[in-house]
């Protein structure tokens, strides 16, 4: 019967065995900066700003995403386990990273950018979210070389078998989850120059929101739960962060702008 289905039994490591320790994981988290950093150079490039201002930002985020992606796991869904053991929390390599901490991590992060270069919040966010899209789809396709943030059992013919977990088929909800991240990134891109980079202030920002926070959370009801005291909750951990950023992407396409976009730097 195991015939029947995707048998996945792929190592974390790149080369197992061997002294490089290099993960797929950590391969594709890298990718994602590094694709993220190409695709806002084209646009910088297009607007006609300096390379220097996009490499400045580019720390901004990584630190933002990584420190926020952490922190929200720690909070959000063991912090009575962290409480005990704080020096875990620097551990990043054992894994542990929550979208929705990197998600208030990057907010946070771009909003000290732009406090400081006098820019406006939204000409960032509108710019940032379309690579922050592609790089779900990095970090989903890390997850599944992982073999973790799988689904719940079933019977269908795409279904894997995770080896290193158990023999059940399961939904591939990484795979469901990635291929939904390229195509918002797609659409954000092609929207962006659709409008030859000068969209509706927000609108990019407020379609990303919408968009990947609406399938995080109809694609949690195929997840196992991440932790313990999701099992008996109606909604989950993910759903129930995710609803906000839904609401306020919500807000943000519908509101009708009483100012005018500041210039960009």
């Amino acid at each position: 019967m195991i015939l029947d289905y995707i048998v996945w039994n792929v190592r974390p490591e790149i080369f197992p065995g061997t002294w490089v320790p290099v993960r797929w994981y950590g391969l594709l988290f890298a990718s994602a900066f590094l694709f993220g950093y190409y695709i806002m150079l084209r646009i910088f490039r297009h607007e006609h700003l300096e390379q220097k201002l996009l490499d400045e930002l580019s720390i901004y985020m990584g630190v933002a995403t990584v420190v926020g992606a952490r922190l929200g796991h720690v909070l959000f869904y063991e912090p009575a386990s962290y409480l005990r053991h704080p020096l875990e929390i620097l551990e990043i390599w054992h894994g542990g990273l929550a979208s929705h901490g990197a998600a208030i991590g990057i907010l946070a992060g771009l909003y000290l950018f732009v406090r400081k270069h006098k820019m406006t919040y939204f000409w960032v966010l509108d710019r940032i979210v379309i690579v922050v899209a592609l790089a779900g789809f990095f970090i989903r396709m890390g997850n599944l070389m992982n073999s973790e943030i799988y689904g719940i059992p079933t019977n269908l013919p795409w279904a894997f078998v995770f080896v290193s977990e158990d023999n059940i088929p399961r939904h591939p909800t990484q795979i469901y989850e990635a291929l939904s991240y390229l195509a918002i990134f797609g659409y954000l891109y092609w929207y962006y120059w659709k409008k030859d980079g000068k969209p509706k202030p927000g609108f990019i920002f407020g379609m990303f929101l919408i968009l990947l926070f609406t399938v995080r959370f109809l694609i949690e009801f195929l997840k196992e739960p991440q932790v313990g005291f999701e099992s008996h909750m109606v909604l989950n951990m993910g759903q129930l962060l995710s609803i906000p950023f839904i609401l306020i992407g919500l807000y943000i396409v519908l509101r009708k702008p009483k100012l005018k976009q500041k210039k960009k730097p």
